[in-house]
């Protein structure tokens, strides 16, 4: 039998198997041929001792499909970041990271790097036969680490460089705005990292739609971040599923769209290689590299602003001249006595356009946008009340017309639909 460990070092390998079988699912253990079954049956282990309770399976006649099945009425809190909580150590890192803690018991207690390392050899590893050496370097780069994580503080006094533990925040009276952040917001996990360590064991919240798969997308959200607060561009792999192999693409990340219906997660990018924005799914990116600042990412930014009073969804549609023109949409709904709620929810669940009203019981809703084809599903909400409609772009039109026509042959009506 194969041996595994729960602790990782590569966390977009884990990001990729619970991806395609735990996300996605539904797949048996040969449909997976990026790696060996070997290596399938180890990480299938490992996820397994972190999400065990919330893991279900079907045997089909292709075999045994595992996934994910998890009931929001019964967990409040999001189990997918117990991947973010393993990570592997070495014996030396470890060890080391518990010195210099112990060294630096509290924000007061002030130590240079060479205070440090003699304290190190004299202290603690002074007792051992076979101790292990840490050097200068070592502990530099340790030092360097937790500096930049900012839970070491680093203060030059004079020509010598002292290193202290930062202060401690007390955020006991913010357990109600952790436990919300931590499975709403993106990045969550920070806020499930902090609820660990202030145990907190209040829940003050359920939620009747709780979308937990982008836990695993934190990683490349937080990339994504940084180059948006910094200005920059990235390289990124795109993995899409029309692919075989992943597409490595230079752009510039400006937004972070996501769906409050589904909780999928999209990147709007500029592709300054073909000179336009395009929509990037979140959990189709890895590898995240941060390059240089783009002095043009306001003027990016602002043009944006300006396209999403056109935008429905997140499409930026473009014809073979690469150009991005607008498609006109209006329908109008003829509603009885008694029902202004429809008017209501017309106007409230519109994202862009206008509702103009026509008489006491007919309105019409028009609107220009990138791609009419993302507001078939709300359209279609409006079925029993829509009298016209007028699409600029045909295809569209026909295609939900004769969606529409094929509902009625399922049903057995025999009706064809003309306006």
């Amino acid at each position: 039998m194969s041996s595994y460990s729960e602790l990782i070092k590569n966390f977009e390998k884990i990001r990729a198997y619970m991806r395609e079988f735990y996300v996605y699912g539904f797949k048996s253990r040969d449909d997976y041929q990026n790696k060996s079954a070997r290596s399938y049956d180890d990480e299938r282990r490992r996820l397994e001792s972190w999400l065990g309770d919330h893991m279900s399976f079907v045997r089909t006649p292709e075999g045994k499909n595992v996934f994910i099945s998890i009931d929001s009425r019964t967990i409040r809190h999001n189990p997918l970041y117990n991947a973010w909580k393993a990570k592997s150590f070495t014996d030396g890192d470890i060890t080391l990271h518990f010195i210099i803690f112990d060294i630096l018991y509290e924000p007061s207690v002030k130590k240079t790097i060479s205070e440090i390392l003699e304290q190190i050899d004299d202290k603690y590893l002074s007792g051992f036969e076979h101790p292990m050496m840490f050097d200068e370097s070592t502990v530099r780069k340790k030092l360097k680490e937790y500096c930049e994580a900012g839970i070491i503080i680093s203060e030059k006094e004079g020509r010598k460089m002292y290193y202290h533990r930062a202060e401690t925040t007390d955020l006991s009276d913010l357990n109600d705005v952790l436990h919300y952040f931590s499975e709403v917001a993106p990045c969550g996990v920070v806020g499930s990292f902090i609820l660990d360590k202030e145990k907190a064991d209040t829940d003050a919240f359920t939620f009747k739609h709780h979308y937990i798969t982008g836990a695993i997308d934190s990683g490349v959200l937080a990339a994504l971040f940084t180059a948006m607060r910094e200005k920059r561009a990235v390289t990124v792999c795109n993995l899409s599923r029309r692919r075989d192999l992943p597409q490595q693409n230079r752009i510039v990340p400006l937004r972070v769209l996501i769906s409050v219906q589904g909780g999928r997660q999209h990147l709007i990018a500029y592709l300054p290689e073909y000179n336009h924005f395009q929509a990037y799914r979140v959990d189709y990116l890895s590898n995240v590299k941060l390059e240089e600042p783009t002095p043009r990412f306001d003027e990016l930014r602002a043009q944006l602003d300006l396209m999403q009073s056109n935008m429905w969804g997140v499409s930026v549609k473009r014809n073979n001249r690469g150009e991005a023109p607008l498609e006109h949409v209006e329908f109008t709904v003829k509603i009885e006595e008694n029902e202004e709620y429809i008017i209501r929810r017309l106007e409230r669940e519109k994202r862009i356009g206008t509702v103009e009203k026509l008489d006491a019981h007919t309105y019409r809703f028009f609107a220009d946008v990138y791609d009419s084809g993302e507001m078939i599903p709300w359209i279609r909400t409006f079925i029993c009340r829509i009298v016209k409609m007028n699409f600029s772009n045909r295809s569209v039109e026909n295609q939900f017309k004769k969606d529409l026509e094929e509902m009625y042959r399922l049903y057995g009506i025999e009706q064809e639909v003309s306006e």
